[in-house]
C-alpha cells in the first residue's frame, strides 16, 4: 500500500496558519490612526499648559508651539510664593484624609450592603447614589452660615465634613459592585477555621478588593484635590485655602496683567501627583472600574 505523501504547499499553509494564530490577528491601520489622533487631543491642553508656563515676559502673548525661550522664572516663583506652598500642604492633608475616611468607611458601608439581607437596600443603595449628583452650590450657602456659628469656617476640618458627604457615596457606590463578585465561600471558609468576621473582612476580602479600592481611592483623592467652590466658599485665608483656590488668586505685577505664566506653572506642579498616581496604579484603575461588567 502506497504511503500518503502530503503536498509541501499545504504543510507550508499550515504553518503559516498557525504564526498567524499565535501572532493574533494585526491591527488595521485606521485604528492607529485613531488612537494616534485621540492621544494627540488629550494630551495637546497639558503640553500647551506646560508651553504657557516656560514662558515670560512678552513670550507669553506669542502663540509659537515651542518656547523661544524656555525659562523656569515662573515654577521659582510659585515655590517662592509662601501662600502657594501652605495651600499645597492644605491640599495634601484635606485630600488624603477625606480618602482615607471615605475608603475606611465606605468600604465597610458597601461590604453591608453587598453582604448582609436586609428590606429596602437597593433603595438604600439609589439614594446614596442620588447624594452624587446633588449639586455644591446648593449646600454653600447653608454651609457658610453653619459653619461661621460654630467655629468651622476657614478650617481644614470644616473642608474635610463637606468633602465626605461627597466622597463616601461615590466609594460605596464603586466598592459594592466590586464585593458582590468576590465568592462568599471565601469568607466562611475563614469562619469556619476559626476567624471572626472582622478578620474575614481584613484579611480575605481585602486583599481580593483591592483594584477596587485603589480604584476608589484614587477617584476620590482627585475629587478631593481639584475641588473649588466649597473650598472658595468655606475659606478666606491661607489657613485652609487650598491649592485651586490660591492658584485662582494670583495676581500679576501690575493691575492689568494676567499672571499667564505663574498660573500654567502653578496648574502644572499640581497635576504632576495626579499623573503619577495614574501610572502608577492604572491596572488597579482599570480593573476596579471594570469589576462586574464581564461575569462567567
Amino acid at each position: 500500500m502506497a504511503a500518503t505523501t502530503v503536498p509541501q504547499a499545504t504543510t507550508a499553509d499550515t504553518t503559516a496558519t498557525r504564526k498567524q494564530a499565535v501572532k493574533g490577528p494585526s491591527t488595521p491601520w485606521w485604528l492607529w490612526v485613531c488612537v494616534f489622533g485621540i492621544v494627540v487631543f488629550c494630551l495637546l491642553p497639558f503640553y500647551w499648559l506646560v508651553n504657557i508656563s516656560l514662558k515670560t515676559g512678552p513670550d507669553l502673548s506669542s502663540s509659537d508651539l515651542i518656547p523661544p525661550h524656555p525659562s523656569l522664572d515662573n515654577y521659582t516663583s510659585i515655590f517662592q510664593n509662601s501662600s502657594f506652598t501652605r495651600a499645597l500642604a492644605n491640599s495634601a492633608i484635606v485630600s488624603l484624609t477625606t480618602t482615607f475616611i471615605g475608603v475606611i468607611v465606605g468600604s465597610f458601608a458597601a461590604y453591608a450592603l453587598a453582604r448582609l439581607r436586609m428590606n429596602g437596600k437597593f433603595l438604600l443603595l439609589g439614594i446614596v447614589l442620588s447624594i452624587t449628583t446633588f449639586p455644591q452650590i446648593a449646600i454653600a450657602a447653608p454651609l457658610f452660615r453653619l459653619w461661621s456659628n460654630i467655629g468651622l469656617y476657614n478650617t481644614l476640618i470644616g473642608l474635610i465634613i463637606p468633602y465626605l458627604t461627597f466622597a463616601l457615596p461615590l466609594s460605596i457606590y464603586i466598592l459594592v459592585s466590586f464585593f458582590r463578585e468576590i465568592p462568599k465561600d471565601l469568607e466562611e471558609a475563614a469562619l469556619v477555621d476559626g476567624a471572626t468576621n472582622f478578620e474575614a473582612f481584613r484579611k480575605v476580602v481585602v486583599p481580593l478588593a483591592a483594584p477596587g479600592l485603589a480604584t476608589t481611592a484614587i477617584l476620590t483623592f482627585i475629587a478631593a484635590w481639584n475641588e473649588f467652590l466649597l473650598a472658595t466658599t468655606l475659606t478666606s485665608s491661607t489657613t485652609a485655602r487650598t491649592v485651586p483656590v490660591a492658584i485662582s488668586q494670583f495676581t500679576g505685577s501690575s493691575e492689568f496683567e494676567v499672571p499667564l505664566g505663574t498660573q500654567s506653572a502653578a496648574s502644572v506642579v499640581i497635576s504632576i501627583p495626579l499623573i503619577i498616581l495614574v501610572l502608577l496604579f492604572q491596572k488597579r484603575i482599570v480593573a476596579g472600574l471594570t469589576a462586574g461588567a464581564v461575569k462567567g
